[in-house]
């Protein structure tokens, strides 16, 4: 049986059934879902918001990525810039367009991961918009975070320390795996389908017949597949009073780095052998023939935090190279 499309089911019908599903409430939300607008009273000292969108064909391929990961990367994504002015997000708008012929099933797998993400970040969704589309899936989400003390990218001092909060190239190498294998791979936030291990074993197996190319595992490449497909961004808690300046890596270390520098005027000196690189990632680069350190230092979509900071070591985080002065 045939999943009912959206427009089989109605637009007023399933904002109805999306007003259900999210109308939970906390103490600073008064109005939620289902006016004109969102009504917050927000008791921080800053109010932070940010907004991103990702259009099909141009950040997302649906060959190679499921609905419910969509739906948790568009909200994680969005978290990610709050957490990198060192704020806590809190309430969520989501505008989703999508062709009418889209089965209402995609819509709900979709809802599945936002929930999932919401849940995750404790951010509360607020309203947003269902619209029909003429071609390609487009989602928007917008973010209001706060803070007390907000970090931004201007800020790094010559002398400052640059550190980084995890391994950097995964994601990307993660993507070079789904475009081999040309399939999606049904990783959720809490786990995986039960057969994945054997789904991923047989996919492999039927790309490399009669091939000798070394076998990649499932515990190789998990990691490298959900760093990709279900970012976590990375929380700034222990950060915030150490840091000078931050910004999230999602295009790339050199590319965000230079940000950071042209922002705050200064220059930087980064160490190669101190780059972060995971062992997983290194040893599917290796089979794939990959460069590992070229995809730490320009794969993007890492989602980790890269910031200044004065002095020795914080929190055992990785310090990778120095701000010098500008040029």
């Amino acid at each position: 049986m045939t999943s009912p499309t959206i427009s089989e089911i109605g637009e007023l019908a399933l904002i109805d059934e999306l007003k259900k599903r999210f109308d939970r409430r906390s103490r600073d939300v008064t109005v939620g879902i289902g006016d004109d607008a969102a009504v917050l009273r927000p008791a921080a000292k800053h109010l932070l918001a940010t907004t991103d969108m990702i259009v099909e064909g141009v950040h997302f391929d649906l060959r190679f990525v499921t609905a419910y990961q969509l739906g948790f990367k568009i909200i994680s994504v969005n978290v990610s810039d709050i957490y990198a002015m060192g704020g806590i997000p809190r309430h969520a708008l989501l505008n989703i367009a999508a062709p009418a012929r889209t089965p209402a099933e995609f819509i709900h797998a979709l809802m599945d991961g936002v929930g999932d993400a919401l849940a995750h970040y404790r951010v509360v969704l607020v309203g947003g918009d269902l619209s029909s589309s003429k071609g390609d899936i487009s989602l928007s989400a917008t973010l209001i975070g706060s803070a007390g003390k907000f970090i931004r990218r201007r800020g790094a001092r010559a002398g400052d320390r640059i550190y980084v909060t995890g391994m950097l190239g995964d994601s990307a190498c993660g993507l070079y795996l789904l475009k081999r294998i040309k399939n999606t791979v049904p990783i959720y936030l809490r786990g995986a389908k039960w057969n994945i291990k054997s789904l991923w074993d047989k996919m492999w197996k039927e790309l490399h017949i009669g091939s000798e190319q070394p076998e990649l595992s499932w515990r190789t490449v998990e990691p490298l597949l959900r760093r990709h497909l279900l970012p976590e961004a990375r929380n700034p808690v222990g950060i915030i009073g150490d840091a000078t300046s931050m910004i999230d890596v999602s295009d790339g270390l050199l590319i965000d780095l230079t940000r950071l520098c042209d922002e705050s005027g200064t220059g930087a000196r980064i160490y190669e052998e101190r780059i972060p690189v995971s062992a997983a990632m290194r040893k599917t680069a290796g089979v794939l023939g990959l460069d590992p350190l070229n995809l730490a230092l320009t794969g993007g979509e890492d989602y980790e935090l890269l910031f200044t900071g004065v002095g020795k070591k914080i929190n055992k985080l990785t310090y990778i190279g120095d701000i010098t002065r500008h040029g």
